[in-house]
């Protein structure tokens, strides 16, 4: 993927190999959580760095040091 700020159902479906619904179903479960936490959200899409950290458990910030 290149640098995207948020990912689409189709990025979502690509990456995880599942189709293009439960893409959907994950990117607005996602968005509940953040709009829980009081984060504004776009419909169909998800934060590229939520993603990467709720799905891998991984941080797309660059650690120093």
């Amino acid at each position: 993927m290149e640098n995207k700020r948020f990912l689409t159902a189709q990025d979502v479906m690509e990456m995880l190999g599942v189709s293009l619904s439960y893409s959907y179903k994950r990117i607005r479960r996602l968005n509940a959580e953040l709009e829980a936490d009081g984060f504004v959200t776009i419909k169909g899409r998800v934060s590229t760095q939520y993603f990467m950290k709720r799905i891998y458990g991984l941080s797309t910030d660059k650690e120093v040091g």
